[in-house]
């Protein structure tokens, strides 16, 4: 007797009857398939019900699509992107290989990947579109198909040099051109080989996680950079000519004017590419061989890190959960630009967030929305500055106020005494180390009897790569580069030092992903009373190491030792 799938999720996936019938009403509720209702309620993963799917149509299933194969992609000038999307399936045309080279041999039948096996119907068409008799299909996630679709119809569009040369035929007049942005990026049919290439630098930025795009001119070339896990690489560099076609594009995209290029200018551009939603803030700045162009790239649909994803160590993790739940006082957090900072107190927010409390926000820009948070945009045109926005949230009954950065002294005054008065305030500082945030403060003008009140602890980070899982390897460090972090062989005895070698998944570089290193200085009595009598950074620091306090170096070196990242990475980001 055949078993039927409510059968087989019930015996090998544990699901009781009533979970599937309130999973199969939800489905019809929200117009969603029965695996997707089954997940979202968490009564399994979506790789069981595939496994589930697969034992019901005797199809087998892959949890991951190419892998180290080499694909074709010919198949996309006869496939619309849109259809596969929608019906959640791909081809696989795998290129044949004889003795590690291509065979010029027929190519055999693709595999189709597919998340549904209900869809025949689609599949039978798409067998029929691609001239294919057999149908060989196999069950696959769906972040992989979708996945697998962008890669394929990004590598079918061509490189960026390939483009570039489609250009030479253009005259400067065609190039430029005012037409309206699609939905995705990747459904763009326009034939405009700027809009194209425009396109392409933004998809290839989203794919290669890219942070920023820098677009560069100078006096004879132009430069295209992105910024990678901290670190900048060149990704092309256009014709010369072409730099003001390019600028342009971008500035029609984010509505801003194209014919003022005297000024610097601030322009916002949303865009999907496949399964992503990213916001791009474009900022422009005359220079003298033309406009500079730097986009920011924040990847709206990826969600936010909690405090175990960030970095710190499970002793750490239990010092910033006490703190975090104190009733009131002053938690600052320091770092340079970009060392993560904003992202940690994202993380503390969506740690403390519950219904009983009231979080209101002041930050330049809101990075990313959270729900049941009150966040105000910082807004000089209207003079709704950090200090004013601060001193109305003070009157909205908060529990809990995050300001963005404390930079004079009307802000820090007013983040004092509304911790003072019984709120829980955070915020952040530019400085170096945590002992320096104290200093800063004193020189913004804040007496140093009200900072030893109100500060509860300093939290200094910066933010690591993390050795590519794929490609790192084990070796042993010579004594010139265990110099650099104070370390010894003795230090060494039952750890494992690992670096970086390059492979294709971390884009040759070594490193992929970044963790945060820290250091958090608690505001313990002996501290506070040296703090009454010097404002010495110096004596500040070695006081709280005598405290306990792990600097950011030897943080830096316990993850190191744990295999996380290289000791040439730690020394980058912690040397003075």
């Amino acid at each position: 007797m055949r078993q039927t799938l409510d059968s087989i999720l019930n015996t090998e996936a544990g699901v009781a009857p009533g979970t599937l019938a309130e999973a199969r009403r939800l489905a019809v509720e929200k117009g969603m398939g029965l695996g997707e209702a089954l997940v979202s309620k968490k009564a399994l993963t979506e790789r069981q019900y595939l496994a589930a799917l697969g034992r019901l149509h005797g199809m087998e299933v892959w949890e991951r699509l190419g892998g180290s194969q080499p694909l074709e992609y010919a198949y996309t000038s006869k496939v619309p992107i849109q259809f596969l999307k929608r019906h959640k399936m791909v081809p696989l045309f795998f290129q044949p290989r004889k003795n590690g080279q291509e065979d010029p041999g027929p190519a055999p039948a693709p595999v189709i990947a597919l998340a549904d096996p209900s869809a025949f119907h689609a599949l039978d068409d798409l067998r029929r579109v691609l001239g294919v008799r057999e149908r060989a299909a196999v069950l696959a996630p769906q972040q992989e198909i979708l996945s697998a679709i962008n890669t394929a119809y990004d590598q079918g569009r061509g490189s960026a040099e390939q483009l570039v040369q489609d250009m030479e035929e253009e005259s400067t007049d065609e190039i430029i051109s005012e037409l309206e942005k699609t939905a995705d990026l990747l459904d763009d049919t326009s034939d405009a080989p700027i809009i194209k290439l425009v396109n392409h630098i933004l998809s290839q930025a989203v794919k290669a996680r890219a942070s920023d795009i820098h677009i560069e001119p100078y006096q004879v070339q132009l430069k295209v950079r992105y910024r990678v896990d901290g670190i900048l690489y060149d990704l092309i560099t256009p014709p010369k000519r072409i730099q003001s076609a390019i600028i342009s594009r971008i500035k029609v995209m984010a509505s801003m004017n194209i014919a003022e290029k005297r000024l610097p200018q601030d322009g916002r551009i949303e865009i999907r590419i496949g399964d992503k939603n990213v916001d791009i803030r474009v900022s422009t700045v005359p220079t003298a061989f033309g406009e500079r162009v730097v986009l920011r790239l924040l990847d709206k649909s990826s969600t936010l890190l909690s405090l175990t994803d960030v970095g710190f160590s499970e002793a750490q993790l239990r010092i910033v959960d006490d703190l975090i739940r104190a009733p009131h006082g002053i938690i600052l957090v320091t770092g340079p630009t970009g060392s993560g900072k904003t992202t940690t107190l994202y993380a503390v927010l969506s740690t403390i967030n519950t219904p009983d409390i009231n979080i209101i926000t002041i930050e330049d820009p809101i990075e990313y929305q959270i729900e049941g948070i009150g966040q105000i945009q910082v807004n000089p045109k209207i003079e709704l500055t950090f200090a004013r926005g601060l001193r109305s949230i003070v009157r909205q009954d908060p529990d809990v106020i995050l300001v963005g950065e404390i930079r004079d002294h009307e802000t820090a005054e007013i983040a004092v005494q509304s911790s003072l008065t019984g709120h829980l305030v955070f915020s952040t500082l530019h400085t170096n180390d945590s002992a320096s945030a104290i200093t800063r403060l004193n020189d913004m003008g804040v007496e140093p009897f009200l900072i030893s009140s109100s500060v509860l602890a300093v939290l200094a980070q910066r933010l690591v790569r993390k050795l590519c899982k794929v490609c790192k390897e084990e070796y042993a460090p010579d004594d010139a580069a265990l110099a650099t972090l104070r370390l010894t062989r003795r230090n060494l005895e039952g750890h494992e030092v690992f670096r970086g070698v390059g492979c294709p998944e971390c884009l040759m570089t070594g490193y992929r992903g970044r963790i945060g290193i820290f250091e958090i200085m608690l505001m313990e009595k002996n501290l506070k009373s040296l703090l009454l009598q010097s404002q010495d950074s110096n004596q500040i620091k070695a006081m709280a190491v005598e405290n306990g306090m792990l600097t950011l170096r030897r943080d830096g070196v316990r993850k190191v030792l744990a295999g996380t990242t290289s000791i040439e990475e730690v020394f980058r980001v912690t040397q003075q």
